[in-house]
């Protein structure tokens, strides 16, 4: 049986945290579906197309990562996808406690799904969507957060 994990998330934007996990993870698994939660009660920065496309040049050569988004519940999703894992990272001890939350009531829900926690790399600890977003909202560099593919995209996003 094929080993599917589903990287579910805004990314917005994506960083080089969330690079590092799935390059990380392809070694564990056949397939990687980053899959972008429709989340209407949260309001994003970067367009869902926006999202998707530094996505998917993000991992253009990397044919066992697909991009994709999804509304509702995502152990559903992983469902539809027969994915039976879903892959999280981990920066700090208040990620892993809000995140075994989640884990435990998807366990509950779907038990053939397993949570696979990643740590970030010790450098990439700090590095967060949150406040990637605030640094370009005020004008500043965020080159050193993102991946570098995506660095075209956001100058083109700034015009």
């Amino acid at each position: 049986m094929e080993k599917i994990a589903v990287f579910p998330g805004s990314f917005d934007p994506v960083t080089l945290g969330h690079e590092s996990i799935v390059l990380r993870s392809l070694d564990l698994f056949d397939k990687i579906i980053i899959a972008i939660g429709k989340n209407s009660g949260k309001h994003t920065y970067f367009s869902l197309e926006t999202r998707l496309e530094f996505l998917r040049t993000t991992f253009a050569s990397y044919p066992k990562v697909d991009v994709v988004s999804f509304e509702g519940l995502t152990v559903d999703f992983c469902r539809k996808v027969n994915a039976r894992f879903i892959l999280r990272g981990l920066r700090t001890s208040a990620d892993f406690e809000f995140e075994r939350g989640i884990a435990q009531m998807n366990k509950k829900m779907h038990p053939h799904i397993d949570t696979v926690f990643l740590l970030s790399t010790p450098d990439l600890t700090p590095v967060n969507s949150t406040i990637i977003r605030d640094i370009y909202r005020n004008g500043g560099d965020i080159t050193q957060f993102v991946p570098k593919t995506i660095i075209p995209l956001i100058e083109k996003f700034m015009q």
